[in-house]
C-alpha cells in the first residue's frame, strides 16, 4: 500500500471489532491514526487492545458524541490535519425500534458527513454498508414518510434502517463533493490466522446454539448462501481503498465467494468443534414461517437465508491490483468456530485460551503459552477450575482427551496425546485426581521429559469411592442433570464455588457427562490404582503429594511414601479434593516453590 504526503486517518466505530483491525492496519502502513471514540476509558480499551496486538506507535484519541452540537470535541478545527475518514460506527443489533436503528445508522452518517465537509485535507471517506443493503439509489433521496415506513415494516429496523443510510451516505456526500467510497462486507468473521472476534451475532449465535445442542434442524438447500469474510482481510481491503484514487465514488461487495451453503457450513463448523449436527433439514421457506420459539431466531435475521448472490467483480479485481489475498474460507472458519468455543461464546473473556494439536487430538489449553508447567485437571472439573491457580504460578492447564473441552475419547487416548502435550523438553507436571494418574504414567514412560512431579488428591493413593460411584448410569445421570449449586455442595461442602463450576457444569451437561461417570467409575479399578502405585514406586525423580486435611492419604500410602527420600507430603489445612476451588492462594505458594 502506497500513499502520498502526509496520511491521517479518522477512524470512528473505533472500539468495535472492525475499527480495531483497521487501525492496526493503518498505523502498520505508517498512517497516523486518530480513534474516535465515546469516552475516555473507551480510548484506553483500543490502546491498549492495539498494545497487545503489536502495535508500538502510538494513537491518537477523540471523544465524539453524535448527539452534541459539534460531534469531536473541538468542532471542525479539531481533526483539521485529517485526509481520510472511515466510518466504522453504528449499531449492529436486532430488535431494535425504527426510531433506535435511525439514530444509530442513518443519524451518524448525517453527523459525520456533515464533519467531513468542513475538513481542509480530506481526501476520502469510505463507509461500510453491507452486502443485503448496498447499491441503493441515492436518487430517491429524501425518502417519503410513507416509502420509509414500508421499508422499515418489510425489512425489519437494522436492514432498513443500514438500506436507508447507504442511499443518504451517497447522496449527501456526492451534493457536498466529498469523496466517497463504499464497501459491502458480508457477515465478518474473525482473524484469518487467529480466529479473534468478539463479535457474537449472526452466524456466531447459529454456531453457539448448535454448541449448545439447542438446533433442531439445519436450513436446507443447497443454494442458501450467507457468505462470509474475515476481519483482517476486509481492514486491509478498506485501508488500500481510501488512498486508491480509482475507489471513488464506487462500492465494493467484499466476500469470499467460496463460503460453502450455509447447511455446509454449519454441519462442517459443527463437525470440527465435536458438536452433535442435526440430521434434519429444513426448507428454508418453512423456517420463515414458523414461530420464534421455535427458531429461536431474531425474525429480523431470516432475510438473511437466501439463495442470492453478489456483485464481487470489482472487488475481486481491486484485490488482485493491490496483491490482497482472500485467506483460505474454510481454515478461516475453523479458526474463527475455535476461538468462539475456546472463549465460551463470550463468557469467558480472558485472552489466554486456545486449542491445540497434541497428537491429532484437538486440546484445549488455557494459561501461559509453552509454559515448562502443566496442569492436568481432575474430574468431574475442566482446566477452567484450574484457571487462577496457572495464572498465579504461570502454568498453562489443558483438558484430558474427551473431557472438558478437549476432543478425544478419554484417558484411552493418553498414550500418543501425553508426548504431544508435554511439549518440547522438560516439564514440572502437576496432576490432579484422574490427572494425577496421567502424570505419573508420563513421568513412568518419559522420565527425561518430566523434571518434577507434584501430584494433587492423587485417587489411588486414598481411599476407593463407594459403590455408588460405579454406577455409571446413574453418575451420568446425575452429572448431565446437575447445577454450579449442587454440584458445588457435593465437591466442597458448600455454595461457594457455584460460579467457578459454571463452565465444568456446561461442559457436563453438553458432552462429556457421560465420559466423567465412566472414568469415575474406572477410578475404582483396584487392579488400575495397583499399576498406578506400582508405577509411582519406580520414579526417582523429586515428587510432591498435596491433599487435603479433609481427603488425606491412606495410612498405607502414607506410611510407604513417608519413608522415600525424594517424596514430599504436603497436607492442605481445611481442604478436600478440589483445593483449587477453595484454597487457590495457598495452591499457588506450595506450588510456587
Amino acid at each position: 500500500m502506497t500513499a502520498s504526503g502526509n496520511r491521517h486517518a479518522l477512524v470512528f466505530g473505533a472500539s468495535g471489532l472492525v475499527g480495531r483491525h483497521l487501525m492496526l492496519t493503518l498505523a502498520e502502513a505508517g498512517a497516523d491514526v486518530t480513534a474516535a471514540v465515546r469516552s475516555a476509558a473507551s480510548g484506553a480499551r483500543v490502546e491498549r487492545w492495539l498494545r497487545d496486538h503489536g502495535l508500538r506507535r502510538s494513537i491518537h484519541t477523540t471523544i465524539v458524541d453524535f448527539d452534541a452540537p459539534e460531534i469531536i470535541e473541538g468542532g471542525h478545527s479539531a481533526p483539521s490535519s485529517v485526509t481520510e475518514i472511515h466510518n466504522c460506527a453504528g449499531s449492529y443489533r436486532f430488535g431494535m425500534t425504527a426510531q433506535e436503528a435511525r439514530d444509530a445508522n442513518v443519524g451518524i452518517v448525517e453527523r459525520l458527513l456533515d464533519l467531513a465537509e468542513h475538513l481542509p485535507h480530506l481526501q476520502r471517506v469510505v463507509h461500510i454498508s453491507g452486502y443485503r443493503v448496498g447499491g441503493q439509489d441515492p436518487a430517491t433521496v429524501p425518502w417519503s414518510d410513507d416509502h420509509r415506513a414500508a421499508v422499515y415494516k418489510e425489512l425489519g429496523a437494522y436492514e432498513a434502517s443500514k438500506v436507508e443510510s447507504d442511499a443518504i451516505f451517497q447522496a449527501r456526500a456526492s451534493s457536498r463533493s466529498i469523496p466517497w467510497t463504499i464497501v459491502n462486507p458480508s457477515s465478518v468473521i474473525g482473524d484469518s490466522t487467529t480466529g479473534e472476534s468478539d463479535q457474537r451475532i449472526g452466524l456466531a449465535t447459529t454456531i453457539e446454539q448448535l454448541w449448545n445442542g439447542t438446533t433442531a434442524a439445519l436450513p436446507a438447500g443447497e443454494t442458501t448462501f450467507l457468505p462470509v469474510v474475515t476481519v483482517d482481510y476486509l481492514a486491509s481491503f478498506m485501508a488500500t481503498a481510501a488512498v486508491d484514487p480509482d475507489a471513488v465514488g464506487k462500492a465494493y461487495w467484499i466476500l469470499d465467494d467460496a463460503t460453502p451453503p450455509l447447511a455446509d457450513l454449519l454441519t462442517r463448523v459443527g463437525q470440527h468443534l465435536g458438536a452433535k449436527v442435526p440430521r434434519i433439514r429444513m426448507p428454508v421457506g418453512v423456517i420463515t414461517r414458523l414461530p420464534q420459539w421455535i427458531t429461536k431466531a431474531d425474525p429480523e435475521t431470516l432475510g438473511f437465508l437466501s439463495t442470492d448472490r453478489y456483485p464481487t467483480d470489482s472487488a475481486i479485481d481491486f484485490a488482485r491490483r493491490h496483491g490482497l489475498e482472500m485467506p483460505d474460507v474454510l481454515v478461516s472458519l475453523d479458526r474463527w468456530a475455535d476461538h468462539l468455543a475456546a472463549h465460551r461464546f463470550g463468557e469467558a473473556s480472558a485472552d489466554d485460551r486456545r486449542f491445540v494439536d497434541a497428537g491429532g487430538l484437538r486440546t484445549f489449553e488455557l494459561g501461559t503459552p509453552g509454559s515448562d508447567r502443566l496442569i492436568l485437571p481432575g474430574l468431574p472439573v475442566n482446566a477452567d477450575t484450574w484457571a487462577e491457580v496457572a495464572a498465579g504460578i504461570g502454568a498453562r492447564a489443558v483438558d484430558l482427551p474427551g473431557l472438558g473441552l478437549s476432543g478425544g475419547t478419554g484417558i484411552q487416548d493418553c498414550e500418543r496425546w501425553l508426548p504431544a502435550v508435554l511439549g518440547d523438553g522438560a516439564v514440572d507436571l502437576i496432576g490432579h485426581s484422574i490427572g494425577a494418574a496421567a502424570a505419573v504414567v508420563a513421568a513412568d514412560r518419559m522420565p527425561a521429559r518430566v523434571r518434577s512431579l507434584t501430584l494433587i488428591a492423587p485417587f489411588f493413593l486414598q481411599a476407593p469411592p463407594g459403590a455408588s460411584a460405579r454406577l455409571r448410569p446413574l453418575v451420568s445421570a446425575y452429572l448431565r442433570h446437575t447445577d454450579p449449586v449442587r454440584l458445588s455442595r457435593r465437591l466442597t461442602g458448600s455454595d461457594s464455588s457455584a460460579g467457578a463450576l459454571e463452565s465444568s457444569v456446561s461442559d457436563l451437561r453438553r458432552r462429556t457427562g457421560r465420559r466423567a461417570a465412566e472414568h469415575l467409575a474406572r477410578a475404582g479399578s483396584e487392579q488400575w490404582r495397583t499399576e498406578l502405585r506400582q508405577a509411582l514406586g519406580r520414579l526417582r525423580g523429586p515428587i510432591r503429594i498435596i491433599t487435603g486435611s479433609d481427603d488425606p492419604l491412606t495410612a498405607g500410602a502414607t506410611g510407604q511414601l513417608g519413608s522415600r527420600t525424594n517424596v514430599e507430603l504436603i497436607s492442605v489445612p481445611g481442604a478436600g479434593h478440589h483445593p483449587q476451588l477453595t484454597h487457590g492462594a495457598a495452591l499457588v505458594d506450595l506450588l510456587k516453590r
